[in-house]
Protein backbone atom coordinates (compact mmCIF):
# COMPACT_ATOMS: atom_id res chain seq x y z
CA UNK A 1 0.00 0.00 0.00
CA UNK A 2 1.27 3.46 -0.88
CA UNK A 3 0.90 6.76 0.93
CA UNK A 4 1.05 10.12 -0.82
CA UNK A 5 3.32 12.84 0.54
CA UNK A 6 3.39 16.48 -0.53
CA UNK A 7 6.83 17.66 -1.62
CA UNK A 8 7.27 20.53 0.91
CA UNK A 9 6.35 18.29 3.84
CA UNK A 10 8.64 15.52 2.62
CA UNK A 11 11.56 17.93 2.20
CA UNK A 12 11.08 19.19 5.75
CA UNK A 13 10.94 15.66 7.21
CA UNK A 14 14.05 14.51 5.34
CA UNK A 15 15.92 17.68 6.33
CA UNK A 16 15.07 17.04 9.98
CA UNK A 17 16.65 13.59 9.84
CA UNK A 18 19.72 14.94 8.03
CA UNK A 19 20.21 17.67 10.66
CA UNK A 20 19.97 15.07 13.40
CA UNK A 21 22.62 13.07 11.50
CA UNK A 22 25.05 15.96 11.82
CA UNK A 23 24.39 18.17 8.80
CA UNK A 24 24.14 21.94 9.05
CA UNK A 25 20.67 23.36 8.32
CA UNK A 26 21.85 24.59 4.91
CA UNK A 27 23.34 21.22 3.95
CA UNK A 28 20.27 19.35 5.18
CA UNK A 29 17.95 21.53 3.12
CA UNK A 30 20.06 21.17 -0.03
CA UNK A 31 20.33 17.37 0.22
CA UNK A 32 16.65 17.00 1.11
CA UNK A 33 15.61 19.20 -1.83
CA UNK A 34 17.78 17.15 -4.19
CA UNK A 35 16.33 13.84 -3.01
CA UNK A 36 12.75 15.07 -3.27
CA UNK A 37 13.47 16.52 -6.73
CA UNK A 38 14.50 13.04 -7.84
CA UNK A 39 11.15 11.69 -6.63
CA UNK A 40 9.31 14.55 -8.34
CA UNK A 41 11.17 13.71 -11.55
CA UNK A 42 9.99 10.11 -11.42
CA UNK A 43 13.33 8.68 -10.29
CA UNK A 44 12.30 7.21 -6.94
CA UNK A 45 15.46 5.08 -7.06
CA UNK A 46 17.49 8.25 -6.32
CA UNK A 47 14.96 9.93 -4.05
CA UNK A 48 14.12 9.92 -0.36
CA UNK A 49 14.39 6.13 -0.25
CA UNK A 50 18.16 6.68 -0.14
CA UNK A 51 17.91 8.44 3.23
CA UNK A 52 18.20 5.27 5.38
CA UNK A 53 21.41 4.32 3.62
CA UNK A 54 22.79 7.82 4.02
CA UNK A 55 22.11 7.73 7.76
CA UNK A 56 23.83 4.37 8.06
CA UNK A 57 26.80 5.64 6.03
CA UNK A 58 27.16 8.65 8.36
CA UNK A 59 26.98 6.44 11.44
CA UNK A 60 29.64 4.08 10.07
CA UNK A 61 31.90 7.00 9.09
CA UNK A 62 31.88 6.52 5.31
CA UNK A 63 29.86 9.68 4.67
CA UNK A 64 31.11 12.92 6.20
CA UNK A 65 28.55 15.70 6.78
CA UNK A 66 29.50 19.36 6.28
CA UNK A 67 32.41 18.51 3.98
CA UNK A 68 33.22 20.72 0.98
CA UNK A 69 34.92 19.90 -2.28
CA UNK A 70 38.72 20.25 -2.28
CA UNK A 71 40.51 21.83 -5.23
CA UNK A 72 43.55 19.65 -5.93
CA UNK A 73 44.55 21.26 -9.25
CA UNK A 74 43.26 24.33 -11.09
CA UNK A 75 44.87 25.29 -14.40
CA UNK A 76 41.90 27.32 -15.62
CA UNK A 77 40.07 25.02 -17.97
CA UNK A 78 41.28 21.90 -16.11
CA UNK A 79 40.04 21.13 -12.61
CA UNK A 80 40.98 18.22 -10.36
CA UNK A 81 38.64 18.01 -7.38
CA UNK A 82 38.20 15.74 -4.35
CA UNK A 83 34.81 15.29 -2.73
CA UNK A 84 36.39 14.03 0.51
CA UNK A 85 33.39 11.71 1.11
CA UNK A 86 31.04 14.68 1.52
CA UNK A 87 27.40 14.49 0.45
CA UNK A 88 27.44 14.16 -3.33
CA UNK A 89 24.52 16.56 -3.58
CA UNK A 90 26.77 19.19 -1.93
CA UNK A 91 30.21 18.54 -3.41
CA UNK A 92 28.66 17.79 -6.80
CA UNK A 93 26.96 21.18 -6.93
CA UNK A 94 30.14 22.88 -5.73
CA UNK A 95 32.15 21.10 -8.42
CA UNK A 96 29.66 22.04 -11.12
CA UNK A 97 29.69 25.69 -10.04
CA UNK A 98 33.48 25.73 -10.45
CA UNK A 99 33.35 23.95 -13.80
CA UNK A 100 30.59 26.19 -15.15
CA UNK A 101 32.57 29.32 -14.25
CA UNK A 102 35.66 27.96 -16.02
CA UNK A 103 33.69 27.01 -19.13
CA UNK A 104 32.12 30.47 -19.30
CA UNK A 105 35.60 32.01 -19.03
CA UNK A 106 37.60 29.70 -21.29
CA UNK A 107 34.93 28.20 -23.54
CA UNK A 108 35.32 24.72 -22.11
CA UNK A 109 36.18 22.94 -18.91
CA UNK A 110 37.32 19.42 -18.09
CA UNK A 111 36.68 18.55 -14.46
CA UNK A 112 37.39 15.41 -12.47
CA UNK A 113 35.66 14.81 -9.15
CA UNK A 114 36.93 11.96 -6.97
CA UNK A 115 35.68 10.47 -3.71
CA UNK A 116 32.24 12.03 -3.64
CA UNK A 117 29.60 10.22 -1.64
CA UNK A 118 26.56 9.22 -3.71
CA UNK A 119 26.00 11.99 -6.27
CA UNK A 120 22.36 11.08 -6.72
CA UNK A 121 20.62 11.86 -10.01
CA UNK A 122 23.37 12.96 -12.41
CA UNK A 123 20.78 14.69 -14.58
CA UNK A 124 20.61 17.39 -11.89
CA UNK A 125 24.15 18.46 -12.75
CA UNK A 126 23.40 18.49 -16.48
CA UNK A 127 20.39 20.68 -15.72
CA UNK A 128 22.69 23.10 -13.89
CA UNK A 129 24.89 23.33 -16.98
CA UNK A 130 22.19 23.69 -19.64
CA UNK A 131 20.54 26.41 -17.57
CA UNK A 132 23.71 28.40 -18.27
CA UNK A 133 23.66 27.56 -21.98
CA UNK A 134 26.40 24.94 -21.69
CA UNK A 135 26.67 21.45 -23.16
CA UNK A 136 27.68 18.89 -20.52
CA UNK A 137 28.92 15.31 -20.58
CA UNK A 138 29.28 13.19 -17.45
CA UNK A 139 30.86 9.77 -16.97
CA UNK A 140 30.44 8.27 -13.49
CA UNK A 141 31.57 5.12 -11.70
CA UNK A 142 30.13 3.64 -8.54
CA UNK A 143 32.07 2.03 -5.68
CA UNK A 144 29.61 0.39 -3.32
CA UNK A 145 28.97 -3.23 -4.20
CA UNK A 146 29.65 -4.64 -7.68
CA UNK A 147 26.07 -5.24 -8.79
CA UNK A 148 26.40 -5.47 -12.60
CA UNK A 149 27.70 -8.48 -14.51
CA UNK A 150 30.03 -7.92 -17.48
CA UNK A 151 28.71 -9.09 -20.84
CA UNK A 152 29.32 -12.83 -20.85
CA UNK A 153 29.94 -12.89 -17.07
CA UNK A 154 27.91 -14.58 -14.35
CA UNK A 155 28.45 -12.35 -11.30
CA UNK A 156 28.63 -8.66 -10.40
CA UNK A 157 31.95 -6.99 -11.22
CA UNK A 158 31.18 -3.25 -11.32
CA UNK A 159 28.50 -0.69 -10.49
CA UNK A 160 25.61 0.85 -12.40
CA UNK A 161 28.00 3.50 -13.83
CA UNK A 162 25.71 6.25 -15.14
CA UNK A 163 26.31 8.37 -18.21
CA UNK A 164 24.65 11.74 -18.75
CA UNK A 165 24.58 14.31 -21.56
CA UNK A 166 22.89 17.70 -21.42
CA UNK A 167 22.32 19.94 -24.47
CA UNK A 168 20.59 23.35 -24.28
CA UNK A 169 17.94 24.07 -26.92
CA UNK A 170 17.23 27.75 -27.55
CA UNK A 171 13.68 28.66 -26.62
CA UNK A 172 12.85 25.09 -25.57
CA UNK A 173 13.33 22.71 -22.72
CA UNK A 174 16.78 21.09 -22.91
CA UNK A 175 17.82 17.61 -23.96
CA UNK A 176 18.93 15.80 -20.76
CA UNK A 177 19.93 12.17 -21.27
CA UNK A 178 20.65 10.45 -17.96
CA UNK A 179 20.82 6.69 -17.59
CA UNK A 180 22.50 3.86 -15.76
CA UNK A 181 24.53 1.55 -17.99
CA UNK A 182 22.84 -1.40 -16.32
CA UNK A 183 19.48 -2.30 -17.79
CA UNK A 184 17.86 -0.65 -14.77
CA UNK A 185 19.27 1.28 -11.82
CA UNK A 186 20.00 -0.64 -8.63
CA UNK A 187 17.71 1.71 -6.72
CA UNK A 188 14.81 0.68 -8.93
CA UNK A 189 15.37 -2.90 -7.79
CA UNK A 190 15.18 -1.72 -4.16
CA UNK A 191 11.88 0.00 -4.94
CA UNK A 192 10.52 -3.06 -6.75
CA UNK A 193 11.60 -5.34 -3.88
CA UNK A 194 9.93 -3.07 -1.33
CA UNK A 195 6.74 -3.04 -3.39
CA UNK A 196 6.80 -6.83 -3.80
CA UNK A 197 7.00 -6.64 -7.60
CA UNK A 198 8.76 -8.88 -10.08
CA UNK A 199 10.82 -7.27 -12.83
CA UNK A 200 11.05 -7.91 -16.55
CA UNK A 201 12.95 -10.96 -17.80
CA UNK A 202 16.42 -10.16 -19.06
CA UNK A 203 17.12 -7.69 -16.26
CA UNK A 204 18.76 -9.89 -13.62
CA UNK A 205 20.70 -13.04 -12.92
CA UNK A 206 20.63 -14.77 -9.56
CA UNK A 207 23.58 -15.75 -7.37
CA UNK A 208 24.12 -18.83 -9.55
CA UNK A 209 24.29 -16.76 -12.75
CA UNK A 210 20.84 -17.91 -13.89
CA UNK A 211 18.09 -15.58 -15.20
CA UNK A 212 15.76 -14.20 -12.52
CA UNK A 213 12.84 -11.79 -12.21
CA UNK A 214 13.14 -11.43 -8.41
CA UNK A 215 14.66 -8.01 -7.56
CA UNK A 216 15.53 -9.35 -4.12
CA UNK A 217 18.53 -11.19 -5.60
CA UNK A 218 20.40 -7.86 -5.83
CA UNK A 219 18.92 -6.30 -2.69
CA UNK A 220 19.34 -8.92 0.05
CA UNK A 221 21.96 -11.71 0.35
CA UNK A 222 20.90 -15.02 -1.13
CA UNK A 223 22.36 -18.48 -0.48
CA UNK A 224 25.82 -18.46 1.14
CA UNK A 225 25.57 -14.67 1.47
CA UNK A 226 25.95 -14.17 -2.28
CA UNK A 227 24.05 -11.69 -4.43
CA UNK A 228 22.79 -11.88 -7.96
CA UNK A 229 23.59 -9.17 -10.50
CA UNK A 230 22.03 -6.71 -12.90
CA UNK A 231 22.72 -7.03 -16.62
CA UNK A 232 24.08 -4.28 -18.84
CA UNK A 233 21.67 -2.63 -21.27
CA UNK A 234 22.29 -3.30 -24.94
CA UNK A 235 24.46 -6.35 -24.28
CA UNK A 236 28.07 -5.67 -25.35
CA UNK A 237 27.32 -2.02 -26.21
CA UNK A 238 26.05 -1.04 -22.78
CA UNK A 239 28.79 -3.09 -21.21
CA UNK A 240 31.39 -1.22 -23.25
CA UNK A 241 29.97 2.14 -22.16
CA UNK A 242 29.99 0.97 -18.54
CA UNK A 243 33.68 0.09 -18.81
CA UNK A 244 34.33 3.54 -20.29
CA UNK A 245 32.55 5.11 -17.30
CA UNK A 246 34.71 3.07 -14.92
CA UNK A 247 37.92 4.04 -16.69
CA UNK A 248 36.99 7.72 -17.02
CA UNK A 249 34.97 8.27 -13.86
CA UNK A 250 37.05 5.99 -11.65
CA UNK A 251 40.58 5.62 -12.99
CA UNK A 252 41.13 8.99 -14.67
CA UNK A 253 39.67 10.94 -11.74
CA UNK A 254 41.77 9.09 -9.18
CA UNK A 255 38.62 7.97 -7.38
CA UNK A 256 39.39 4.26 -7.84
CA UNK A 257 37.95 1.29 -9.75
CA UNK A 258 36.57 -2.12 -8.88
CA UNK A 259 39.15 -4.89 -8.66
CA UNK A 260 38.53 -6.47 -5.29
CA UNK A 261 35.91 -8.20 -3.17
CA UNK A 262 33.33 -5.97 -1.50
CA UNK A 263 31.88 -5.85 1.99
CA UNK A 264 28.08 -5.84 1.64
CA UNK A 265 27.76 -4.39 5.15
CA UNK A 266 29.50 -1.13 4.18
CA UNK A 267 26.80 1.40 3.42
CA UNK A 268 28.81 4.24 1.87
CA UNK A 269 28.52 4.78 -1.89
CA UNK A 270 31.51 6.48 -3.53
CA UNK A 271 31.29 8.12 -6.96
CA UNK A 272 33.95 9.47 -9.28
CA UNK A 273 32.84 11.73 -12.14
CA UNK A 274 34.49 13.11 -15.25
CA UNK A 275 32.62 16.19 -16.50
CA UNK A 276 33.22 18.01 -19.79
CA UNK A 277 31.54 21.40 -20.26
CA UNK A 278 31.40 23.29 -23.55
CA UNK A 279 30.16 26.83 -24.21
CA UNK A 280 28.73 26.91 -27.76
CA UNK A 281 28.90 30.70 -27.71
CA UNK A 282 32.70 30.53 -27.61
CA UNK A 283 33.03 27.63 -30.03
CA UNK A 284 32.14 29.67 -33.09
CA UNK A 285 29.19 27.47 -34.06
CA UNK A 286 26.48 29.01 -31.88
CA UNK A 287 24.11 30.12 -34.65
CA UNK A 288 24.40 26.87 -36.62
CA UNK A 289 24.16 24.82 -33.42
CA UNK A 290 20.92 26.49 -32.36
CA UNK A 291 19.38 26.28 -35.84
CA UNK A 292 20.33 22.69 -36.55
CA UNK A 293 19.50 21.40 -33.07
CA UNK A 294 16.00 22.84 -33.20
CA UNK A 295 15.46 21.66 -36.77
CA UNK A 296 16.39 18.12 -35.78
CA UNK A 297 14.14 18.10 -32.70
CA UNK A 298 11.27 19.42 -34.83
CA UNK A 299 11.95 16.67 -37.36
CA UNK A 300 11.84 14.00 -34.66
CA UNK A 301 8.68 15.19 -32.96
CA UNK A 302 6.77 15.91 -36.18
CA UNK A 303 6.82 12.28 -37.26
CA UNK A 304 3.95 9.82 -36.88
CA UNK A 305 3.32 8.49 -33.37
CA UNK A 306 3.49 4.72 -32.86
CA UNK A 307 0.56 2.80 -31.39
CA UNK A 308 0.63 2.91 -27.59
CA UNK A 309 2.42 6.27 -27.42
CA UNK A 310 0.97 9.74 -26.93
CA UNK A 311 3.82 11.63 -28.59
CA UNK A 312 7.43 11.43 -29.73
CA UNK A 313 9.52 12.79 -26.88
CA UNK A 314 13.16 13.67 -26.24
CA UNK A 315 15.23 12.89 -23.16
CA UNK A 316 14.11 15.11 -20.30
CA UNK A 317 10.47 15.35 -21.38
CA UNK A 318 9.20 12.48 -19.18
CA UNK A 319 10.93 13.92 -16.10
CA UNK A 320 9.48 17.38 -16.67
CA UNK A 321 5.97 16.00 -17.14
CA UNK A 322 6.27 13.85 -14.02
CA UNK A 323 7.49 16.83 -11.98
CA UNK A 324 4.42 18.84 -12.89
CA UNK A 325 2.12 15.94 -12.08
CA UNK A 326 3.75 15.06 -8.75
CA UNK A 327 4.03 18.69 -7.66
CA UNK A 328 0.26 18.83 -7.96
CA UNK A 329 -0.72 15.34 -6.81
CA UNK A 330 2.08 14.47 -4.39
CA UNK A 331 4.72 11.73 -4.20
CA UNK A 332 3.54 8.18 -3.51
CA UNK A 333 5.86 6.04 -1.38
CA UNK A 334 5.32 2.38 -0.59
CA UNK A 335 4.83 1.39 3.05
CA UNK A 336 8.16 -0.43 3.40
CA UNK A 337 10.18 2.49 2.05
CA UNK A 338 8.45 4.88 4.46
CA UNK A 339 9.02 2.54 7.39
CA UNK A 340 12.71 2.37 6.48
CA UNK A 341 12.79 6.18 6.56
CA UNK A 342 11.01 6.23 9.92
CA UNK A 343 13.52 3.68 11.28
CA UNK A 344 16.41 5.80 10.00
CA UNK A 345 14.98 8.76 11.87
CA UNK A 346 14.81 6.72 15.08
CA UNK A 347 18.52 5.93 14.76
CA UNK A 348 19.33 9.62 15.13
CA UNK A 349 16.58 10.52 17.59
CA UNK A 350 13.91 11.79 15.18
CA UNK A 351 10.31 10.58 15.32
CA UNK A 352 8.45 10.74 12.02
CA UNK A 353 4.75 9.88 11.61
CA UNK A 354 4.09 6.22 10.77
Amino acid sequence: MKKTHQAPELRAQVATVLRASGSSPEEAETVAANLVLANLSGHDSHGVGMLPRYVEAVLEGGLKPNTSVQVVLDTGSLLTLNGQRGYGQIVGEQAMALGITRAQTHGSSIMTLANAHHLGRIGHFAEMAVAQGLVSLHFVNVLSRPVVAPFGGADGRYGTNPCCIGVPLKGREPFVLDFATSRVAQGKMRVAHNEGRRVEPGTLIDEHGLPSTDPGVVVVPQSHGLFGALLAFGEHKGYGLAVACELLGGALTGSGTWHKSSNPDVRAIVNGMLTILIDPAKLGTQATFEQEALAFIDWLTAGPVAPGFDAVQIAGDPERATRAQRQADGIALDAMTWQEIVAAGHKVGVTLPN
